[in-house]
């Protein structure tokens, strides 16, 4: 009898040393937090910028309950955006929202296997296979809002804690082309762009809608 109390006891004992974590409890939210075990009402099921959602990171959101994921991680860091000196029909659109049809546009006219967009347009991540390479402004919004997030206009690459896109100091590729030789590129270094020539090298990181 006397062991059984000690034991029950000891249960008591190690039950009540657990300690309170407090977050998001429901599955369901947009922020649940799997290690909380006590809910504080902050939960979320509208997903807002910097969120980890549907493969990747929120850094655009419009006003009908939709917007854009950056994957979590760089596609390639050394991609030619191709075909230079052919000019691909339809691919210059540079506007947040275009770099869906840019993607499809390049494929279409330049059949060349590994491009920026090619990278991107074959992905599969996340369980999602709806990748594109983003448009000029659509880089642009991922540079704001993802890697500069501290306004300071510079990023020091995955070692920045204000970089929660854990992106590389080097360019990247836009779907926007500029001409036949050209297409634009950010630099995730300071935040400028530019438009080098497609046989170049620069980094890719796909994007996708929801």
């Amino acid at each position: 009898m006397k062991k059984l109390i000690v034991f029950m006891f000891s249960i008591v004992l190690l039950g009540s040393c657990q300690k309170d974590i407090e977050g998001c409890t429901d599955p369901l939210a947009v922020n649940y937090n799997a290690s909380a075990n006590t809910a504080n009402g902050s939960c979320r099921y509208t997903p807002i910028i910097g969120d980890s959602y549907q493969g990747g990171i929120v850094f655009y959101l419009d006003s009908n309950g939709g917007g854009l994921i950056a994957a979590p991680i760089d596609q390639f860091l050394g991609a030619q955006w191709g075909c230079y000196g052919t000019t691909i029909s339809g691919a210059d659109g540079s506007a947040i929202g275009i770099g869906v049809q840019n993607t499809i546009d390049i494929e279409v006219g330049c059949t060349a296997a590994g491009t920026a967009a090619d990278i991107c347009a074959n992905l599969t991540l996340g369980g999602y296979s709806d990748w594109f390479l983003p448009s000029k402004d659509e880089l642009n919004l991922m540079w704001i809002n993802l890697a500069d997030t501290d306004g300071n206009g510079s990023s020091t690459g995955v070692t920045d804690p204000n970089n929660i896109g854990g992106f590389a100091n080097s360019g990247y590729w836009s779907s926007t082309e500029y001409d036949n030789d050209y297409a634009w590129i950010q630099y995730f270094s300071y935040g400028g762009q530019g438009s080098p020539y497609k046989s170049g090298s620069a980094s890719v990181r796909a994007i996708r809608a929801f």
